[in-house]
Protein backbone atom coordinates (compact mmCIF):
# COMPACT_ATOMS: atom_id res chain seq x y z
CA UNK A 1 0.00 0.00 0.00
CA UNK A 2 1.27 3.72 -0.71
CA UNK A 3 1.87 5.45 2.42
CA UNK A 4 2.38 9.18 3.29
CA UNK A 5 5.22 11.10 2.76
CA UNK A 6 5.99 12.94 6.07
CA UNK A 7 8.18 15.57 4.39
CA UNK A 8 4.80 16.68 2.07
CA UNK A 9 3.15 20.01 3.23
CA UNK A 10 -0.16 20.14 1.89
CA UNK A 11 -1.25 23.28 0.61
CA UNK A 12 -3.92 25.50 1.82
CA UNK A 13 -7.46 25.55 0.62
CA UNK A 14 -9.88 28.31 -0.03
CA UNK A 15 -10.78 28.62 3.86
CA UNK A 16 -7.06 28.27 5.11
CA UNK A 17 -7.36 24.30 5.77
CA UNK A 18 -4.14 21.83 4.60
CA UNK A 19 -5.42 20.01 1.57
CA UNK A 20 -5.31 16.32 2.06
CA UNK A 21 -2.67 13.90 0.75
CA UNK A 22 -4.35 12.16 -1.86
CA UNK A 23 -3.77 8.21 -1.56
CA UNK A 24 -4.45 6.50 -5.10
CA UNK A 25 -3.76 2.82 -3.90
CA UNK A 26 -7.27 0.99 -3.30
CA UNK A 27 -8.99 -2.00 -4.05
CA UNK A 28 -12.54 -3.36 -4.87
CA UNK A 29 -12.72 -4.80 -1.31
CA UNK A 30 -11.68 -1.07 0.41
CA UNK A 31 -14.09 1.02 -1.87
CA UNK A 32 -16.96 3.44 -0.18
CA UNK A 33 -18.56 4.38 -3.42
CA UNK A 34 -19.04 2.16 -5.69
CA UNK A 35 -20.11 -2.06 -5.76
CA UNK A 36 -18.45 -4.15 -8.67
CA UNK A 37 -19.95 -6.96 -9.74
CA UNK A 38 -19.14 -9.91 -12.22
CA UNK A 39 -22.02 -11.98 -13.73
CA UNK A 40 -20.41 -13.99 -16.60
CA UNK A 41 -19.33 -11.60 -19.15
CA UNK A 42 -20.81 -8.62 -18.10
CA UNK A 43 -19.28 -6.40 -15.18
CA UNK A 44 -21.67 -4.03 -13.34
CA UNK A 45 -20.26 -0.86 -11.84
CA UNK A 46 -23.16 0.64 -9.60
CA UNK A 47 -22.55 4.06 -7.82
CA UNK A 48 -23.17 3.68 -3.99
CA UNK A 49 -21.78 7.14 -2.71
CA UNK A 50 -21.12 6.98 1.06
CA UNK A 51 -22.02 10.49 1.80
CA UNK A 52 -19.86 11.30 4.70
CA UNK A 53 -16.46 9.44 3.10
CA UNK A 54 -15.30 12.63 1.36
CA UNK A 55 -12.26 13.54 0.67
CA UNK A 56 -11.68 16.16 2.99
CA UNK A 57 -13.96 17.41 5.90
CA UNK A 58 -16.73 20.04 5.52
CA UNK A 59 -19.39 18.75 2.36
CA UNK A 60 -21.08 15.90 2.16
CA UNK A 61 -21.53 13.62 -1.12
CA UNK A 62 -25.07 13.97 -1.33
CA UNK A 63 -27.13 12.77 -3.97
CA UNK A 64 -24.27 10.47 -5.34
CA UNK A 65 -22.20 12.97 -6.46
CA UNK A 66 -18.21 13.09 -6.00
CA UNK A 67 -14.96 14.25 -4.81
CA UNK A 68 -11.13 13.06 -6.36
CA UNK A 69 -12.18 9.95 -3.77
CA UNK A 70 -15.01 8.86 -5.73
CA UNK A 71 -13.30 8.93 -9.03
CA UNK A 72 -9.96 7.06 -7.76
CA UNK A 73 -12.02 3.86 -6.92
CA UNK A 74 -13.85 4.31 -10.55
CA UNK A 75 -10.06 4.64 -12.69
CA UNK A 76 -9.20 1.66 -10.11
CA UNK A 77 -11.94 -0.54 -11.29
CA UNK A 78 -12.08 0.07 -15.06
CA UNK A 79 -8.15 -0.53 -14.62
CA UNK A 80 -8.97 -3.89 -12.94
CA UNK A 81 -11.90 -4.71 -15.48
CA UNK A 82 -9.08 -4.56 -18.15
CA UNK A 83 -6.32 -6.57 -16.97
CA UNK A 84 -8.14 -9.24 -13.99
CA UNK A 85 -11.17 -10.19 -15.90
CA UNK A 86 -10.70 -11.05 -19.83
CA UNK A 87 -13.64 -12.59 -19.85
CA UNK A 88 -15.71 -9.30 -19.31
CA UNK A 89 -16.90 -8.04 -22.86
CA UNK A 90 -19.50 -5.14 -21.56
CA UNK A 91 -19.12 -2.59 -18.74
CA UNK A 92 -22.83 -1.29 -17.21
CA UNK A 93 -22.07 2.00 -15.25
CA UNK A 94 -25.61 2.30 -12.74
CA UNK A 95 -26.64 4.06 -9.63
CA UNK A 96 -28.16 2.69 -6.15
CA UNK A 97 -29.72 5.42 -5.61
CA UNK A 98 -33.31 4.86 -5.77
CA UNK A 99 -34.08 8.83 -7.80
CA UNK A 100 -30.42 9.80 -8.41
CA UNK A 101 -27.85 8.50 -10.99
CA UNK A 102 -25.08 11.07 -10.21
CA UNK A 103 -25.46 14.54 -9.44
CA UNK A 104 -21.96 15.45 -10.39
CA UNK A 105 -18.34 16.72 -8.76
CA UNK A 106 -19.98 17.85 -5.04
CA UNK A 107 -20.59 21.66 -5.44
CA UNK A 108 -19.24 22.00 -1.80
CA UNK A 109 -15.94 20.28 -2.10
CA UNK A 110 -15.31 22.66 -5.70
CA UNK A 111 -16.25 25.64 -3.57
CA UNK A 112 -13.91 25.03 -0.73
CA UNK A 113 -11.07 23.50 -2.40
CA UNK A 114 -7.74 25.14 -3.80
CA UNK A 115 -7.33 26.55 -6.98
CA UNK A 116 -4.74 24.00 -8.11
CA UNK A 117 -6.84 20.83 -6.59
CA UNK A 118 -9.77 21.48 -8.43
CA UNK A 119 -7.77 21.59 -11.81
CA UNK A 120 -6.12 18.63 -11.00
CA UNK A 121 -9.59 16.89 -10.04
CA UNK A 122 -11.01 17.97 -13.13
CA UNK A 123 -7.51 16.36 -15.24
CA UNK A 124 -7.84 13.07 -13.48
CA UNK A 125 -11.50 12.64 -14.16
CA UNK A 126 -11.11 13.64 -17.77
CA UNK A 127 -8.31 10.85 -17.98
CA UNK A 128 -10.39 8.25 -16.14
CA UNK A 129 -13.17 9.01 -19.29
CA UNK A 130 -10.60 9.03 -21.49
CA UNK A 131 -9.38 5.20 -20.22
CA UNK A 132 -13.04 4.00 -20.43
CA UNK A 133 -12.96 4.97 -24.19
CA UNK A 134 -9.90 4.13 -24.89
CA UNK A 135 -11.55 0.33 -23.73
CA UNK A 136 -14.50 0.60 -25.71
CA UNK A 137 -12.12 1.29 -29.24
CA UNK A 138 -9.29 -0.76 -28.60
CA UNK A 139 -10.22 -3.47 -25.76
CA UNK A 140 -13.52 -5.16 -26.91
CA UNK A 141 -14.70 -4.29 -23.21
CA UNK A 142 -18.29 -1.76 -24.44
CA UNK A 143 -19.74 0.70 -21.84
CA UNK A 144 -23.10 1.20 -21.05
CA UNK A 145 -24.65 3.67 -19.01
CA UNK A 146 -27.32 2.60 -17.83
CA UNK A 147 -29.50 6.24 -16.04
CA UNK A 148 -32.24 6.08 -13.39
CA UNK A 149 -33.17 9.66 -12.09
CA UNK A 150 -30.85 12.73 -12.70
CA UNK A 151 -27.64 12.75 -14.47
CA UNK A 152 -26.44 16.43 -14.19
CA UNK A 153 -23.50 17.81 -14.56
CA UNK A 154 -20.78 15.44 -14.28
CA UNK A 155 -22.86 12.82 -14.12
CA UNK A 156 -23.86 13.16 -17.70
CA UNK A 157 -20.71 13.98 -18.61
CA UNK A 158 -20.00 10.14 -16.92
CA UNK A 159 -22.74 9.10 -19.45
CA UNK A 160 -20.85 10.60 -22.40
CA UNK A 161 -17.83 8.60 -22.25
CA UNK A 162 -19.72 5.31 -22.06
CA UNK A 163 -20.89 3.78 -25.77
CA UNK A 164 -24.24 3.63 -25.16
CA UNK A 165 -26.59 5.92 -23.38
CA UNK A 166 -30.09 4.29 -21.99
CA UNK A 167 -32.44 6.40 -19.59
CA UNK A 168 -35.60 5.55 -17.62
CA UNK A 169 -39.01 7.32 -19.53
CA UNK A 170 -40.40 8.50 -16.14
CA UNK A 171 -41.44 11.90 -16.83
CA UNK A 172 -38.72 12.54 -14.04
CA UNK A 173 -35.23 11.26 -14.97
CA UNK A 174 -33.42 13.50 -17.07
CA UNK A 175 -29.87 14.55 -18.39
CA UNK A 176 -28.45 17.99 -17.94
CA UNK A 177 -25.29 20.14 -18.27
CA UNK A 178 -26.52 23.27 -15.69
CA UNK A 179 -22.61 24.28 -14.66
CA UNK A 180 -22.82 27.71 -16.68
CA UNK A 181 -26.58 28.71 -15.50
CA UNK A 182 -26.08 27.05 -12.34
CA UNK A 183 -21.96 27.81 -10.99
CA UNK A 184 -20.85 29.44 -13.54
CA UNK A 185 -18.38 27.53 -14.43
CA UNK A 186 -17.95 24.65 -17.41
CA UNK A 187 -18.61 21.24 -17.38
CA UNK A 188 -15.41 20.03 -16.40
CA UNK A 189 -14.44 16.41 -17.89
CA UNK A 190 -15.23 17.01 -21.66
CA UNK A 191 -18.87 17.34 -22.05
CA UNK A 192 -19.04 20.06 -24.27
CA UNK A 193 -16.65 18.48 -26.71
CA UNK A 194 -18.43 15.27 -26.55
CA UNK A 195 -21.77 16.33 -27.32
CA UNK A 196 -20.60 18.35 -30.61
CA UNK A 197 -17.32 16.06 -31.47
CA UNK A 198 -18.73 12.82 -30.39
CA UNK A 199 -22.58 12.47 -30.48
CA UNK A 200 -22.84 15.18 -32.81
CA UNK A 201 -25.35 17.16 -31.32
CA UNK A 202 -25.75 20.54 -33.30
CA UNK A 203 -24.17 23.23 -31.66
CA UNK A 204 -27.55 25.56 -31.11
CA UNK A 205 -29.15 22.81 -29.81
CA UNK A 206 -26.08 22.45 -27.26
CA UNK A 207 -25.97 25.90 -26.45
CA UNK A 208 -29.81 25.16 -25.30
CA UNK A 209 -28.94 22.51 -23.75
CA UNK A 210 -25.81 23.65 -21.86
CA UNK A 211 -28.06 27.00 -20.65
CA UNK A 212 -31.27 25.02 -19.48
CA UNK A 213 -31.06 24.23 -15.81
CA UNK A 214 -33.72 21.45 -15.68
CA UNK A 215 -32.54 19.52 -18.57
CA UNK A 216 -33.98 17.02 -21.27
CA UNK A 217 -35.88 13.71 -20.92
CA UNK A 218 -37.32 11.52 -22.86
CA UNK A 219 -37.84 11.69 -26.56
CA UNK A 220 -36.84 14.61 -27.12
CA UNK A 221 -33.54 13.70 -25.28
CA UNK A 222 -33.23 10.71 -27.92
CA UNK A 223 -34.09 12.93 -30.72
CA UNK A 224 -30.93 15.64 -29.74
CA UNK A 225 -28.88 12.46 -29.49
CA UNK A 226 -28.47 13.39 -26.29
CA UNK A 227 -29.17 9.58 -25.50
CA UNK A 228 -29.71 6.60 -27.29
CA UNK A 229 -32.29 5.05 -25.94
CA UNK A 230 -35.47 5.70 -23.44
CA UNK A 231 -37.43 2.64 -21.76
CA UNK A 232 -40.44 2.26 -19.03
CA UNK A 233 -39.00 1.90 -15.61
CA UNK A 234 -40.88 -1.79 -15.38
CA UNK A 235 -39.08 -2.90 -18.51
CA UNK A 236 -34.90 -1.02 -17.44
CA UNK A 237 -33.66 -3.61 -15.54
CA UNK A 238 -34.70 -6.63 -18.38
CA UNK A 239 -33.78 -3.95 -21.15
CA UNK A 240 -30.00 -3.06 -20.00
CA UNK A 241 -29.38 -6.49 -19.31
CA UNK A 242 -30.20 -7.40 -22.92
CA UNK A 243 -28.59 -4.57 -24.25
CA UNK A 244 -25.57 -5.65 -22.21
CA UNK A 245 -25.41 -9.22 -23.38
CA UNK A 246 -25.60 -8.33 -26.88
CA UNK A 247 -22.65 -6.30 -26.37
CA UNK A 248 -20.37 -8.88 -24.84
CA UNK A 249 -21.43 -11.69 -27.29
CA UNK A 250 -20.06 -9.43 -29.68
CA UNK A 251 -16.72 -8.63 -27.83
CA UNK A 252 -13.45 -10.12 -29.03
CA UNK A 253 -12.24 -10.49 -25.48
CA UNK A 254 -10.54 -14.19 -24.53
CA UNK A 255 -13.48 -15.57 -22.29
CA UNK A 256 -10.94 -18.59 -20.99
CA UNK A 257 -7.69 -16.69 -19.99
CA UNK A 258 -6.52 -15.97 -16.70
CA UNK A 259 -6.40 -12.32 -15.17
CA UNK A 260 -3.94 -10.92 -13.44
CA UNK A 261 -4.30 -9.18 -9.88
CA UNK A 262 -3.23 -5.93 -9.27
CA UNK A 263 -1.66 -6.58 -5.46
CA UNK A 264 -0.89 -2.97 -3.97
CA UNK A 265 2.46 -1.38 -5.53
CA UNK A 266 5.42 -2.05 -2.79
CA UNK A 267 6.23 1.69 -1.91
CA UNK A 268 9.08 3.00 0.73
CA UNK A 269 8.85 6.89 1.77
CA UNK A 270 11.94 8.84 3.26
CA UNK A 271 12.08 12.07 3.66
CA UNK A 272 12.89 13.37 0.32
CA UNK A 273 12.92 10.24 -1.55
CA UNK A 274 9.56 7.88 -2.60
CA UNK A 275 11.12 4.51 -4.12
CA UNK A 276 9.43 2.16 -5.87
CA UNK A 277 10.86 -1.34 -7.65
CA UNK A 278 11.83 0.06 -10.67
CA UNK A 279 11.87 3.83 -9.79
CA UNK A 280 12.47 6.46 -7.37
CA UNK A 281 11.79 9.64 -6.41
CA UNK A 282 14.20 12.08 -5.33
CA UNK A 283 13.13 15.49 -4.19
CA UNK A 284 15.24 18.84 -4.24
CA UNK A 285 12.62 21.01 -2.45
CA UNK A 286 15.25 24.19 -2.56
CA UNK A 287 15.45 24.17 -6.24
CA UNK A 288 11.64 23.13 -6.62
CA UNK A 289 12.20 19.85 -8.82
CA UNK A 290 12.81 16.14 -8.42
CA UNK A 291 14.65 13.50 -10.21
CA UNK A 292 12.79 10.22 -11.48
CA UNK A 293 15.17 7.61 -11.87
CA UNK A 294 13.27 4.76 -14.10
CA UNK A 295 15.48 1.70 -13.89
CA UNK A 296 15.95 -0.85 -16.71
CA UNK A 297 14.69 -4.89 -16.57
CA UNK A 298 16.92 -6.64 -14.55
CA UNK A 299 16.78 -9.61 -16.41
CA UNK A 300 16.00 -11.01 -19.75
CA UNK A 301 12.51 -10.97 -21.17
CA UNK A 302 10.35 -14.14 -20.63
CA UNK A 303 10.71 -16.51 -23.54
CA UNK A 304 6.67 -17.15 -23.94
CA UNK A 305 3.32 -15.81 -23.45
CA UNK A 306 2.62 -18.75 -20.31
CA UNK A 307 6.18 -17.08 -18.68
CA UNK A 308 4.38 -13.64 -19.06
CA UNK A 309 1.02 -14.50 -17.49
CA UNK A 310 3.08 -16.53 -14.86
CA UNK A 311 4.63 -13.14 -13.61
CA UNK A 312 1.85 -11.50 -13.82
CA UNK A 313 1.84 -8.02 -12.78
CA UNK A 314 6.04 -8.65 -11.80
CA UNK A 315 6.14 -8.63 -15.73
CA UNK A 316 8.86 -5.40 -16.22
CA UNK A 317 6.97 -3.91 -18.81
CA UNK A 318 3.68 -3.92 -16.54
CA UNK A 319 4.75 -2.77 -13.10
CA UNK A 320 6.44 0.07 -14.93
CA UNK A 321 3.33 0.96 -16.01
CA UNK A 322 1.54 0.61 -12.86
CA UNK A 323 4.72 2.47 -10.79
CA UNK A 324 5.25 4.95 -13.11
CA UNK A 325 1.52 5.76 -13.10
CA UNK A 326 0.98 5.80 -9.27
CA UNK A 327 4.27 8.04 -9.40
CA UNK A 328 2.73 10.75 -12.04
CA UNK A 329 -0.47 10.81 -9.65
CA UNK A 330 1.27 11.52 -6.31
CA UNK A 331 3.61 14.13 -8.43
CA UNK A 332 0.61 16.24 -9.35
CA UNK A 333 -1.83 16.20 -6.69
CA UNK A 334 0.54 15.74 -3.67
CA UNK A 335 3.87 17.50 -4.77
CA UNK A 336 2.41 20.92 -6.40
CA UNK A 337 5.30 23.09 -5.67
CA UNK A 338 7.48 20.62 -7.34
CA UNK A 339 7.95 22.16 -11.09
CA UNK A 340 10.40 20.53 -12.36
CA UNK A 341 10.76 16.39 -13.30
CA UNK A 342 14.01 15.40 -14.32
CA UNK A 343 13.63 12.13 -16.06
CA UNK A 344 16.75 9.12 -15.94
CA UNK A 345 16.71 5.78 -16.56
CA UNK A 346 19.51 3.04 -15.21
CA UNK A 347 20.13 0.08 -16.75
CA UNK A 348 21.24 -2.26 -20.13
CA UNK A 349 19.86 -0.78 -23.02
CA UNK A 350 19.78 -4.31 -25.33
CA UNK A 351 17.73 -5.34 -22.07
CA UNK A 352 15.07 -2.94 -22.76
CA UNK A 353 15.28 -3.25 -26.41
CA UNK A 354 14.82 -7.37 -26.02
CA UNK A 355 11.86 -6.58 -23.83
CA UNK A 356 10.31 -3.83 -26.67
CA UNK A 357 10.83 -6.45 -29.37
CA UNK A 358 8.82 -8.80 -27.24
CA UNK A 359 5.59 -6.84 -26.65
CA UNK A 360 5.60 -5.94 -30.14
CA UNK A 361 5.93 -9.49 -31.80
CA UNK A 362 3.13 -10.52 -29.33
CA UNK A 363 1.09 -6.92 -29.44
CA UNK A 364 -1.89 -9.15 -30.95
CA UNK A 365 -2.16 -11.28 -27.61
CA UNK A 366 -4.97 -10.06 -25.51
CA UNK A 367 -2.46 -9.21 -22.26
CA UNK A 368 0.64 -7.76 -23.95
CA UNK A 369 -2.23 -5.50 -25.97
CA UNK A 370 -3.52 -4.50 -22.97
CA UNK A 371 -0.02 -3.68 -21.47
CA UNK A 372 1.03 -1.34 -24.74
CA UNK A 373 -2.19 0.19 -23.81
CA UNK A 374 -1.78 0.99 -20.56
CA UNK A 375 1.89 2.44 -21.34
CA UNK A 376 -0.12 4.38 -24.04
CA UNK A 377 -2.17 6.05 -21.09
CA UNK A 378 0.60 6.49 -18.74
CA UNK A 379 2.65 8.25 -21.24
CA UNK A 380 -0.40 10.68 -22.10
CA UNK A 381 -0.66 11.38 -18.38
CA UNK A 382 2.84 12.47 -18.55
CA UNK A 383 2.50 14.77 -21.69
CA UNK A 384 -0.63 16.38 -19.89
CA UNK A 385 0.46 17.11 -16.92
CA UNK A 386 1.30 20.41 -15.96
CA UNK A 387 5.43 20.58 -15.19
CA UNK A 388 8.63 21.19 -16.68
CA UNK A 389 10.02 17.97 -18.33
CA UNK A 390 13.87 17.45 -18.57
CA UNK A 391 15.52 14.48 -19.87
CA UNK A 392 19.14 14.03 -18.28
CA UNK A 393 20.81 10.79 -20.84
CA UNK A 394 24.21 9.85 -18.93
CA UNK A 395 26.63 7.19 -18.99
CA UNK A 396 24.48 3.58 -17.72
CA UNK A 397 21.72 5.34 -18.76
CA UNK A 398 18.97 2.97 -21.18
CA UNK A 399 17.22 5.41 -22.95
CA UNK A 400 15.71 2.70 -25.53
CA UNK A 401 12.27 2.52 -27.24
CA UNK A 402 10.09 2.58 -24.76
CA UNK A 403 11.78 4.68 -22.14
CA UNK A 404 12.92 6.98 -24.95
CA UNK A 405 9.41 8.31 -25.13
CA UNK A 406 10.46 10.14 -22.17
CA UNK A 407 13.10 12.39 -23.83
CA UNK A 408 11.14 12.93 -26.78
CA UNK A 409 8.12 14.27 -25.33
CA UNK A 410 10.87 16.16 -22.42
CA UNK A 411 10.77 20.26 -23.19
CA UNK A 412 14.38 19.89 -23.18
CA UNK A 413 16.92 16.88 -23.41
CA UNK A 414 20.17 16.47 -22.66
CA UNK A 415 22.36 14.21 -24.03
CA UNK A 416 26.52 14.33 -22.82
CA UNK A 417 28.69 13.84 -25.67
CA UNK A 418 31.60 11.16 -24.88
CA UNK A 419 32.61 10.08 -21.73
CA UNK A 420 33.16 11.73 -17.82
CA UNK A 421 36.39 12.15 -17.18
CA UNK A 422 37.72 9.44 -14.43
CA UNK A 423 35.43 7.17 -15.10
CA UNK A 424 35.08 3.99 -16.68
CA UNK A 425 31.18 4.00 -18.03
CA UNK A 426 30.99 4.29 -21.55
CA UNK A 427 29.52 7.25 -23.22
CA UNK A 428 26.00 7.17 -23.15
CA UNK A 429 23.65 5.66 -26.31
CA UNK A 430 19.87 6.25 -27.20
CA UNK A 431 18.32 3.28 -29.69
CA UNK A 432 15.10 3.58 -31.62
CA UNK A 433 12.67 0.45 -31.41
CA UNK A 434 9.51 -0.63 -33.19
CA UNK A 435 7.73 0.94 -30.26
CA UNK A 436 8.69 4.47 -31.13
CA UNK A 437 7.01 4.46 -34.49
CA UNK A 438 3.10 3.59 -33.35
CA UNK A 439 2.51 2.13 -30.27
CA UNK A 440 2.33 5.34 -28.19
CA UNK A 441 0.81 7.76 -29.48
CA UNK A 442 0.28 11.17 -27.83
CA UNK A 443 -3.20 12.60 -27.87
CA UNK A 444 -2.89 14.33 -31.33
CA UNK A 445 -2.76 11.08 -32.65
CA UNK A 446 0.64 11.16 -33.71
CA UNK A 447 3.74 9.42 -32.50
CA UNK A 448 6.12 11.70 -30.31
CA UNK A 449 8.64 11.23 -32.66
CA UNK A 450 6.19 12.87 -35.48
CA UNK A 451 5.42 15.35 -32.81
CA UNK A 452 8.61 16.53 -32.75
CA UNK A 453 9.67 16.51 -35.91
CA UNK A 454 7.21 17.71 -37.52
CA UNK A 455 8.65 20.44 -39.55
CA UNK A 456 10.64 17.83 -40.73
CA UNK A 457 9.82 14.45 -42.33
CA UNK A 458 13.14 13.53 -43.73
CA UNK A 459 14.40 13.67 -40.27
CA UNK A 460 10.93 11.26 -39.57
CA UNK A 461 11.61 8.72 -42.56
CA UNK A 462 15.58 8.65 -41.29
CA UNK A 463 14.68 7.78 -37.73
CA UNK A 464 12.56 5.22 -39.01
CA UNK A 465 15.88 3.91 -40.30
CA UNK A 466 17.66 4.00 -37.57
CA UNK A 467 15.27 1.44 -35.71
CA UNK A 468 17.97 -0.60 -33.57
CA UNK A 469 20.90 1.21 -34.40
CA UNK A 470 22.57 2.48 -30.94
CA UNK A 471 23.19 6.51 -31.34
CA UNK A 472 25.47 8.48 -29.29
CA UNK A 473 25.28 12.24 -29.09
CA UNK A 474 26.33 13.56 -31.84
CA UNK A 475 24.36 11.37 -33.59
CA UNK A 476 21.62 11.94 -31.94
CA UNK A 477 21.31 15.52 -32.25
CA UNK A 478 22.03 15.11 -36.09
CA UNK A 479 18.69 13.03 -36.07
CA UNK A 480 16.91 15.61 -34.06
CA UNK A 481 16.32 13.46 -31.07
CA UNK A 482 17.43 15.11 -28.26
CA UNK A 483 18.31 19.03 -27.73
CA UNK A 484 21.82 19.61 -26.39
CA UNK A 485 25.16 17.71 -26.11
CA UNK A 486 27.41 19.12 -23.74
CA UNK A 487 30.54 17.23 -22.69
CA UNK A 488 31.93 16.63 -19.17
CA UNK A 489 33.73 19.75 -19.09
CA UNK A 490 30.11 21.77 -19.80
CA UNK A 491 27.82 19.16 -18.03
CA UNK A 492 27.09 19.98 -14.53
CA UNK A 493 26.85 23.95 -15.63
CA UNK A 494 24.39 23.48 -18.26
CA UNK A 495 22.13 21.17 -16.03
CA UNK A 496 22.36 23.64 -12.99
CA UNK A 497 21.53 26.05 -15.08
CA UNK A 498 18.62 25.00 -16.75
CA UNK A 499 17.42 24.13 -13.40
CA UNK A 500 17.93 27.39 -11.94
CA UNK A 501 16.38 29.33 -14.89
CA UNK A 502 13.35 27.40 -14.79
CA UNK A 503 12.99 28.08 -10.88
CA UNK A 504 12.93 31.59 -11.75
CA UNK A 505 10.07 32.16 -14.23
CA UNK A 506 6.12 32.21 -13.62
CA UNK A 507 4.86 28.13 -12.74
CA UNK A 508 1.18 29.84 -14.90
CA UNK A 509 3.42 31.27 -17.73
CA UNK A 510 5.43 27.71 -18.36
CA UNK A 511 1.81 25.89 -17.78
CA UNK A 512 0.86 27.78 -20.97
CA UNK A 513 4.02 27.49 -22.72
CA UNK A 514 4.52 23.91 -22.25
CA UNK A 515 0.90 22.75 -22.95
CA UNK A 516 1.15 25.33 -26.46
CA UNK A 517 4.29 23.88 -27.95
CA UNK A 518 4.18 20.41 -26.63
CA UNK A 519 1.58 19.28 -28.78
CA UNK A 520 1.84 20.16 -32.35
CA UNK A 521 -0.24 18.47 -35.46
CA UNK A 522 -4.44 17.91 -35.68
CA UNK A 523 -6.69 18.90 -32.73
CA UNK A 524 -8.75 15.67 -31.68
CA UNK A 525 -11.20 15.43 -29.39
CA UNK A 526 -8.74 14.38 -26.36
CA UNK A 527 -6.50 17.82 -27.42
CA UNK A 528 -9.34 19.93 -27.35
CA UNK A 529 -10.57 18.66 -23.67
CA UNK A 530 -6.68 18.99 -22.40
CA UNK A 531 -5.91 22.34 -24.21
CA UNK A 532 -8.81 24.08 -25.17
CA UNK A 533 -10.98 23.31 -22.09
CA UNK A 534 -8.58 23.08 -19.49
CA UNK A 535 -7.44 26.44 -20.56
CA UNK A 536 -10.53 28.30 -20.35
CA UNK A 537 -11.95 25.89 -16.98
CA UNK A 538 -8.56 26.86 -15.23
CA UNK A 539 -8.84 30.71 -15.86
CA UNK A 540 -12.71 30.44 -14.98
CA UNK A 541 -11.85 28.53 -11.59
CA UNK A 542 -10.27 32.26 -10.82
CA UNK A 543 -12.43 34.41 -11.93
CA UNK A 544 -14.61 36.25 -9.15
CA UNK A 545 -17.93 35.01 -10.85
CA UNK A 546 -17.06 31.75 -10.05
CA UNK A 547 -14.75 31.67 -7.21
CA UNK A 548 -14.51 34.58 -5.72
CA UNK A 549 -16.35 35.39 -2.52
CA UNK A 550 -19.52 36.20 -4.03
CA UNK A 551 -19.41 33.72 -6.95
CA UNK A 552 -21.86 31.50 -7.73
CA UNK A 553 -19.66 28.07 -6.32
CA UNK A 554 -19.50 29.83 -2.85
CA UNK A 555 -23.25 30.89 -3.02
CA UNK A 556 -24.67 28.09 -4.28
CA UNK A 557 -27.54 26.51 -1.89
CA UNK A 558 -27.63 29.77 0.16
CA UNK A 559 -30.21 31.33 -1.36
CA UNK A 560 -28.21 34.55 -2.40
CA UNK A 561 -27.80 34.96 -6.37
CA UNK A 562 -24.36 35.97 -7.53
CA UNK A 563 -23.74 39.40 -9.06
CA UNK A 564 -21.51 38.87 -11.73
CA UNK A 565 -18.96 41.55 -13.22
CA UNK A 566 -20.28 41.83 -16.89
CA UNK A 567 -17.33 42.64 -18.68
CA UNK A 568 -16.31 40.12 -21.21
CA UNK A 569 -12.64 39.61 -21.39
Amino acid sequence: MESKNASEKPEADLEGNEEPLVQFCTSPDEYKHWKLTINGNVAYLSMAVDEAATLKPGYELKLNSYDLGVDIELYDAVQRLRFEHPEVGCVVICSDHPAVFCAGANIKMLGLSSHDHKVNFCKFTNETRNGIEDATEFSGQKYICAINGTAAGGGYELALSTDYIMLIDDGTSTVSLPELPLLAVLPGTGGLTRLVDKRKVRHDRSDVFCTTTEGMRGQRAVDWNLIDEIVPRSKFQETVKERASKFADGSGRPKDRKGVEFKPLARQDDVNTVTYNNLSLQFDREQGFVSILIKGPSSDPPVDLDEVEELGADFWPLALARELDAAILHLRLNENEIGTWIFRTEGVSDRVEAYDNFLELNQDDWLIREIILYLKRTLKRVDVSARSLIALIEPGSCFTGTLLELALIADRSYMLEGQMENSNLPAPMICLTGMNLGAYPMSNNMTRLETRLIGEPDKVRNARNLKGKSLEALDADEAGLVTFTPDDIDWEDEIRLAIEERASFSPDSLTGLEANLRFAGPETIETKIFGRLSAWQNWIFQRPNAAGPEGALKLYGTGQRSEFDKKRV
